[in-house]
């Protein structure tokens, strides 16, 4: 297990899962380590966490892990799904905001259900995350070459071009699609679209 990972593992997991610890069969919490927080700090005592979890590819088990922040009463701000390297595998990316022992317990809950093999909380890890947004704005003439110069300066791709609008892609950390948005806004958002974030830990540490 990854020295600068929060890992609550459950005990009836699946056999992909074989690098969970256990201790004396009973399911552990481990926090420990430093590195680059992918945790921001909010009011009060609320922060956004980062947390991946691993659930078995099976219907149904992202409404019931959804039912399990909405009971606890933590807002999810975002949230991205795909299946992992293993095809009966799903990596759900969550970023929810709440205080830290509200986070454990639902953590906790999570764990109880039957089809999540891992909960990990990336509040200490070192990541690599990304997020993808579709931007479609209103483009007439004059602020065609503007819009294209913004793009430009972002690394952004111009993936549609039509009379009337431009559609912009653009990927990168979170705080830089937020950016790009704003400036985009005083053309006029015709439509927007965004993954949500994903993250992988860097090196060879599994996350």
């Amino acid at each position: 297990m990854s020295e600068t990972t929060t890992e609550i593992i459950k005990s009836n997991v699946p056999p992909q899962a074989d690098n969970m610890m256990m201790e004396n069969g009973v399911p552990t919490i481990v926090s420990n380590g430093v590195g680059l927080p992918a945790v921001n700090v909010m009011s009060g005592n609320e922060q956004l966490h980062t947390i991946s979890i691993l659930v078995e590819n099976q219907p149904g088990v992202l409404a019931r892990v959804s039912h399990v922040f909405a009971r606890r009463g933590f807002n999810i701000e975002s949230l991205a799904v795909s299946r992992t390297e293993d095809p009966t595998v799903s990596r759900m990316t969550v970023v929810v905001a709440g205080d830290d022992e509200a986070f454990t317990q639902m953590g906790k809950q999570l764990l109880k259900l039957i089809d999540v093999i891992k909960v990990i909380d990336h509040t200490r890890d070192d990541l690599v995350g990304r997020e993808l947004a579709l931007i479609k704005v209103k483009a007439d003439a004059a602020a065609r070459n503007e819009i294209m110069q913004i793009a430009s300066v972002f690394r952004a791709n111009l993936v549609d071009i039509s009379e009337d609008t431009l559609m912009v892609e653009m990927t990168g950390k979170t705080d830089k699609v937020d950016a790009i948005q704003r400036m985009l806004e005083k053309f006029e958002i015709l439509e927007l679209v965004r993954t949500g974030l994903i993250v992988l830990v860097r090196g060879p540490k599994q996350t």
